[in-house]
């Protein structure tokens, strides 16, 4: 398979907006498959939006090595090649002394070359140093070129242009890219916006952002990558017969994409709609509630009763509900935004979810499926990013997960339980655990 790894040296680097317009260009005469390093939800949809087809996380954490490779090789399989964005910068892990869930072990583990996209601002010489030391850190790893970026005017350029000739002969500089506020990608407190929409015109500035990349350069980096990857479905295939309600709007947007596959999968038919605008729950086996803004849209969440009262008519009837930390939050009784105004919420859960001015993570977890989980078993990965807490309302709440590593809702546990319901701040992964749909197939069937 073709394809190369887009590393910063660090994050803030602008490695999202190069990629997303890199891949909204290149779009346009091949088949790209796009894939993001590491914990994330927004920089997928960007990635998405930029190539019409669905990205994918890659987790050297949360996902073995041959899962990895299987994964990478079966999404791309129809593809002309695939393109990695990293995570923080290129050696940035899970530890401060290993390669896991660093962007350059995905490099190593899919033979693939990197190109790292390097802030220029104010730097000329050490530019030189700061590239050579990436190289020298660990020569497994092969940076096949760089891409200057935040580049001030033409005086800055030409000592650019010195120096990666003077000491960095035998790299390739793609491009350098001017200071751009206009062209480049908006923060949240979450990270990046999400999109209203998934249309190109919303990538259009990023291609003109990269417009002096040598495209044709970065193609035969491409070609230089290295090894063979497995095709097959990385799913557990079964015939279920079930519905699955997963709201997918604005709200709720932060989900894998492989968790919606592995559903899909095990014949379970994914059932988007959008409670934000109005829409009732649909009638569904299940419902899968992930993470994303529930708290920017309480107000309209909390008009939908045909939406929250299903909720809970759903727990009622044991039928599975998994709530992942927005979704968590909506099974509770009340949301209070970042305003002090309380919303009500669904009720399945005797707990109010408050938005506080601080934030966790986002960090790994490493956790136990306590016996009273009914939906999980054993040892189970994930991760957390919340600006807000979950308070039971008193202290006979039952909890589904003993936290190994990480925050959780309160006193090293996670994963509010009741009936057939699960609510936590965990956000899985479908491809870390052997089947992560049995659980629900189990508690229908």
């Amino acid at each position: 398979m073709k394809g190369f790894v887009i590393s910063g040296a660090g994050s803030g680097v602008g490695k999202t907006s190069v990629t997303t317009g890199i891949l909204s260009t290149l779009s346009k005469k091949y088949k790209v498959q796009a894939f993001k390093a590491g914990p994330d939800f927004i920089d997928p949809m960007y990635h998405t939006a930029a190539t019409g087809r669905t990205a994918k996380n890659l987790d050297s954490f949360m996902m073995s090595d041959d899962v990895l490779r299987n994964v990478v090789g079966y999404s791309s399989k129809d593809a002309d090649l695939c393109v990695v964005e990293g995570v923080r910068g290129l050696y940035e892990g899970f530890q401060g002394d290993g390669d896991i869930g660093s962007t350059a072990y995905i490099a190593k583990l899919l033979g693939l070359p990197v190109v790292l996209v390097l802030d220029a601002g104010s730097l000329t010489r050490s530019a030189a140093a700061i590239l050579n030391g990436f190289r020298m850190f660990d020569p497994d790893v092969k940076i096949a070129g760089v891409i200057l970026n935040k580049v001030s005017g033409p005086q800055h350029s030409e000592k650019l242009d010195v120096a990666m000739s003077t000491y960095c002969k035998d790299i390739k500089v793609l491009g350098k890219i001017r200071k751009d506020k206009d062209n480049t990608l908006g923060q949240r407190y979450l990270g990046l916006h999400t999109l209203h929409s998934f249309e190109k015109g919303e990538i259009e500035p990023l291609e003109r952002l990269v417009e002096p990349i040598d495209m044709d350069m970065l193609m035969g980096i491409a070609e230089s990558a290295t090894g063979e990857l497995p095709t097959k479905s990385p799913y557990i295939q079964r015939d279920a017969g079930m519905t699955a309600a997963v709201p997918f709007d604005d709200a709720y947007s932060f989900y894998y994409q492989d968790n919606l596959d592995c559903l899909e999968a095990s014949g379970i038919k994914v059932k988007k709609f959008r409670p934000v605008d109005g829409d009732p729950l649909p009638d569904a086996d299940m419902a899968y509630l992930g993470g994303g803004y529930p708290e920017l849209y309480a107000d309209r969440i909390a008009e939908n009763r045909d939406f929250l009262d299903g909720l809970k008519n759903m727990s009622l009837e044991n039928k599975p509900v998994l709530g992942e930390c927005g979704g968590l939050m909506t099974l509770c009784s009340t949301l209070k935004d970042k305003n002090g105004v309380e919303h009500r919420m669904s009720g399945i859960f005797n707990a109010k979810a408050d938005m506080v001015n601080k934030r966790h993570g986002p960090t790994y977890m490493l956790t136990e499926a306590l016996p009273c989980n009914p939906l999980f078993k054993g040892s189970v990965r994930g991760h957390e990013y919340h600006y807000s807490e979950v308070i039971p309302a008193d202290s006979s709440a039952e909890f589904g997960f003993s936290v190994k590593r990480g925050l959780g809702i309160q006193n090293k546990l996670d994963g509010l339980t009741v009936r057939n319901t699960v609510g936590t701040y965990m956000h899985q992964h479908a491809l870390s655990m052997d089947d992560w749909a049995r659980g629900f197939v189990e508690a229908v069937h």
